[in-house]
């Protein structure tokens, strides 16, 4: 149900069933270690590519996923799946092995929420009764793609981030449906715009993808009636440390009572003060991975009841950035909430 100009109001609160995370052996060192489900010993993950070893990446987070919600692959009714790579090519092929209905997507970072956002709309819509969402991003296959290859050696600036090794993925079914009930439901999503403030530094994603999780947020808010004071946790995708206080600061600017206990941001959760990875961490596998990991034990746990994660997506590619095109950037906010104990 559409209320407001962005945001669904999901009637039914589909459940998300299971949820799982897969990350390479540098996030495994990181301060999340123990909330990922798989952590991986070498970035080959034992293929002879980095291409392949993205998609055994989300391959495993889809098989950890369907195996925690206790169901066989025959039984997810559709996949919802995206990445960075050219022509989504980690999600076909993982859908190819899944062999169940695909939907491909794009948002870039927010593929995340981009993809949980439709799952929960398909089912409430009674559409479907068991969806399957999940993306991906590593690091080399990111580096060669979007900048250099690696053994290139290229020097980075402060604001560059370091794209995440890893994938997430999460079964959402119907209430009736479920057999393994978490007791996390999908209740609202807003749908970002696109937002664009003439930056043109892909180095500096954060940056530049800072004003659309503030328009998202704002619209959120506008649409349900909300603030901050209704939420124990808001995250965005993977701003950075860039990023998260150039909106911090706007949305201050903007009269909004927010504060640092409850903003955050996956790209800085995942590596802590790491200084390889510079402003932090970014990757369509960063929000999917701290989120999948990290923000569903601590609800389960009971430390949040109620938290907004908003993705975010930085929407250029190798040959707009040539062209010195500006970067269009996206944030799609999902909210999940704990019922019952």
């Amino acid at each position: 149900m559409l209320q407001g100009h962005q945001t669904w109001v999901f009637p039914s609160q589909p459940v998300i069933a299971s949820a799982a995370s897969v990350v390479g052996p540098f996030e495994g060192k990181g301060p999340l270690a123990r909330d990922f489900d798989l952590i991986h010993g070498d970035t080959w993950v034992g293929q002879d590519s980095w291409e392949k070893a993205e998609k055994r990446l989300l391959e495993d987070a889809c098989e950890k996923a369907i195996e925690k919600a206790g169901l066989e692959k025959e039984q997810i009714q559709f996949f919802i799946g995206g990445d960075l790579m050219s022509q989504l090519i980690s999600s076909n092929f993982a859908a190819r092995t899944l062999a169940v209905p695909f939907l491909g997507v794009f948002g870039a970072c927010s593929t995340s929420m981009e993809g949980l956002a439709l799952a929960a709309q398909l089912v409430d819509s009674g559409n479907a009764q068991t969806a399957l969402c999940g993306t991906s991003s590593h690091n080399s296959a990111a580096e060669k793609t979007f900048r250099y290859p690696t053994e290139y050696g290229g020097q980075k600036p402060p604001t560059a981030q370091w794209t995440v090794t890893g994938a997430g993925a999460a079964i959402i079914q119907s209430d009736q449906k479920a057999v393994s009930n978490t007791g996390l439901h999908i209740t609202s999503c807003t749908i970002g715009r696109v937002v664009d403030m003439g930056i043109t530094d892909p180095f500096n994603m954060g940056g530049a993808m800072a004003p659309a999780a503030v328009d998202t947020i704002e619209a959120h808010f506008r649409d349900l009636r909300v603030s901050f004071a209704d939420y124990d946790l808001i995250v965005t995708g993977d701003l950075g440390r860039v990023g998260y206080r150039i909106a911090y600061d706007l949305m201050k600017k903007h009269g909004l009572d927010v504060s640092e206990d409850k903003f955050q941001d996956c790209g800085i959760l995942m590596y802590g003060d790491h200084p390889e990875v510079l402003a932090g961490g970014s990757g369509a596998a960063c929000s999917a991975a701290v989120t999948y990991g990290h923000l569903f034990k601590g609800m389960l746990e009971g430390r949040w009841r109620k938290i907004m994660v908003a993705a975010t997506g930085a929407l250029l590619s190798p040959i707009t950035v040539q062209q010195k095109e500006s970067i269009p950037c996206i944030c799609h906010a999902v909210v999940i909430e704990r019922r019952g104990g």
